[in-house]
């Protein structure tokens, strides 16, 4: 297609007798438009993180604490308040513990038997987009469970490293907490 645009876009400046400095701009014009047309701009890539953590407990139990769209602010010390918006697909609105930041969120997928959500960001004051994010809750070996919280996003430019240490910290607090709670 961009072929065929671009000879019909010469073969228009040949009948014409368009100028030198006419024809060099349609072909550079043309060149430029090869280049989008074609898909020779990279797009952005994402990125992922994952972070896991045992819990002495079996998954269905683990699940019935987790698992609840708004529950994350029983169980996160970093989420002050969870407002759900009765919609479906459900959405939540968290607001920070200090009060500082509020974040909407809207789940994309649910399967309570497999004990696992997905969900991304709609707002929020982080340094990516694109915010994908998984938590699931899966029986181990040792009688308890393992929770996988895990994403894939794509940073702002400069920002790769300052998101990972984000994510890891909001993932490793929150995994943290709910290991804590089932171990007393």
């Amino acid at each position: 297609m961009a072929a065929t645009m671009i000879d019909g876009l010469f073969g228009f400046v040949r009948a014409r007798r368009i100028s030198s400095f006419r024809m060099k701009t349609i072909g550079g014009l043309a060149s430029i438009f090869a280049f989008f047309a074609l898909g020779a701009c990279a797009p952005s890539t994402s990125d992922s993180i994952s972070r896991s953590v045992d819990v002495a407990a079996p998954a269905e139990a683990v699940w019935e604490v987790i698992g609840p769209f708004c529950s994350v602010a029983d169980w996160h010390p970093g989420i002050g308040t969870c407002e759900e918006d009765g919609e479906t697909p459900a959405g939540r609105t968290l607001v920070t513990a200090d009060g500082a930041a509020t974040i909407v969120e809207q789940q994309t997928d649910r399967d309570d038997d497999a004990h696992t959500y997905s969900y991304t960001i709609l707002s929020g004051p982080f340094p990516f987009t694109e915010y994908v994010s998984t938590i699931s809750v899966d029986d181990n070996e040792e009688g308890g469970s393992t929770i996988t919280w895990s994403s894939t996003y794509v940073p702002d430019e400069g920002a790769e490293d300052a998101v990972v240490e984000i994510l890891t910290g909001i993932y490793d607090g929150g995994l943290a907490s709910i290991a804590a709670s089932f171990a007393e």
